[in-house]
């Protein structure tokens, strides 16, 4: 198994239970996020300026419908990880190792909220794929492995 030319234990990439783990905190990070910008910023306006006006209340409800989508790419895109991924201690890279650009970071997240259910299910394949990888990484080019941490050995093969 290598990635950018280093050659990664099978341990070193994520198993099922850190990813549903991690995926659950982001879950819940996601919908408070939502219902703070759908629900708790009007109520806040209305206390502190009285009426929202239209506009805001627009900007507001596309804004709650992006967050998720925003949440998961920007994380993905500026460090591999989200917080469900930091808590777990997983990040998500390209199959050679680098950080996943934009473009594949907004569609892994577009695609992994779009079909929510299915990407719970399509989670399976890493109980027999070799990089541990679900059908969302096979798709988009990416592996979840265990972050280095500070103190703790490398994933690398001797």
């Amino acid at each position: 198994m290598s990635t950018a030319g280093v050659t990664l234990r099978h341990s070193a990439y994520a198993g099922l239970v850190s990813r549903i783990g991690g995926l659950i905190v982001d879950a819940l990070i996601a919908a408070v996020l939502v219902a703070v910008i759908a629900k708790g910023i009007p109520e806040l306006w209305k206390l502190v300026a009285g009426e929202l006006p239209g506009w805001v209340q627009t900007v507001l409800r596309y804004a709650a419908d992006f967050a998720p989508l925003v949440y998961f790419a920007g994380a993905w895109r500026l460090t591999g990880e989200t917080i469900g991924g930091y808590l777990f201690g997983t990040v998500v890279r390209r199959t050679d190792g680098r950080r996943i650009g934009v473009i594949r970071a907004v569609l892994r997240a577009f695609i992994g909220l779009l079909f929510a259910p299915v990407w719970l299910l399509a989670m399976v394949t890493v109980l027999w794929d070799e990089r541990r990888r679900s059908l969302l990484d096979m798709a988009f080019g990416t592996v979840v492995t265990y972050a280095p941490r500070p103190g703790t050995p490398t994933p690398h093969k001797p």
